[in-house]
């Protein structure tokens, strides 16, 4: 399908209303769990979780290189082809079929194709951040896989990962990736002021209250693109641990509005989408709310940002 083809595509930021293709993105999204459940057994962990996530590819998503024995393989789902690959180091090289299947089927084809290729990957079989938590063996329930709707997906990522990666470039302290998070199925990205932050108090569910207090374990502040919110999915953002004054700091004129049960601020997909200047209304948006988290957090700011201007000079 070429670009042509998706909806809204004339600018590069794709339109894909979320009642349109909620079927397959909850089963991509128990895919992702799988896959990424495959990376953590295999790779060396470490802070915040950072060696599960999966990234944004020219293809699709990634696991990048997975170490294996004295090699190495990955796993791409590649949405283009619509093909799971996974790549070994020794030049092999085996393929699933994305389509229309059920999370079981999934679940059993990856693990045959591994065992193919002679790598062995336990992994504990049921997803995390959902409720309910289905075996993947057992899930019959998620089944759909539309290739239009996944592909628009991919274009969605793929505009929000080159955004995020601009708006990495301003700062210079402790910083993730951007990644995508498979517990929740978002895009994210988190920058760090330097100090420890008090034990997160756990609660989300089918996710033991230690691998969040591991995440949240130094303050941060965190933005990225989410497709489970709206009508379009929504940019979001959210400082940890929240100080005063934090969620009344940014104006919501630009459609931006805070979200006190979840305690973060999201900015509607469809409002960058249709903005005159995309790329410039999500910036706005990232830097506003990160200067909220710096400011009310009283962060070193001259430390951690970077002199852009210097740097071209």
């Amino acid at each position: 399908m070429g670009s042509a083809e998706v909806p809204g595509a004339g600018n590069g930021w794709p339109q894909l209303r979320v009642d349109d293709w909620i079927q397959t993105r909850d089963t991509v999204h128990m895919w992702t769990q799988i896959v990424g459940k495959i990376r953590m057994a295999l790779t060396p962990m470490l802070n915040h979780w950072w060696h599960v996530t999966l990234y944004v590819t020219p293809r699709g998503l990634s696991t990048s290189k997975i170490p294996y024995g004295g090699g190495a393989f990955d796993i791409e789902f590649d949405f283009c082809d619509h093909q799971l690959h996974v790549r070994a180091s020794d030049g092999t090289t085996r393929s699933v079929v994305l389509e229309p299947k059920s999370v079981a089927a999934f679940h059993a084809e990856v693990f045959e194709t591994l065992a193919r290729l002679g790598i062995q990957a336990p992994i504990r079989a049921v997803p995390n951040e959902v409720e309910p938590a289905i075996p993947f063996a057992d899930d019959h329930q998620h089944a759909s896989y539309d290739p239009r709707a996944i592909r628009t997906f991919w274009q969605q990522l793929l505009q929000a990962d080159r955004v995020l990666n601009e708006f990495r470039s301003h700062f210079r302290g402790k910083a993730s990736p951007v990644h995508l998070f498979w517990g929740s199925m978002d895009l994210a990205y988190a920058r760090f002021s330097g100090r420890a932050a008090p034990t997160h108090p756990g609660g989300v569910p089918n996710c033991a209250d230690w691998v969040m207090v591991e995440g949240y374990s130094h303050e941060l502040s965190s933005c990225g693109f989410w497709p489970g919110v709206g009508e379009e999915g929504a940019f979001y953002a959210y400082t940890y641990p929240e100080p005063p004054g934090y969620a009344q700091y940014v104006s919501e004129a630009d459609g931006v509005v805070y979200r006190q049960s979840d305690r973060l601020y999201l900015l509607p997909y469809e409002n960058v989408r249709s903005a005159p200047d995309p790329d410039s209304k999500l910036l706005r948006f990232l830097h506003s709310t990160y200067e909220a988290a710096a400011e009310t957090g009283r962060w070193d700011r001259a430390g951690l940002e970077v002199d852009r201007d210097g740097w071209r000079r």
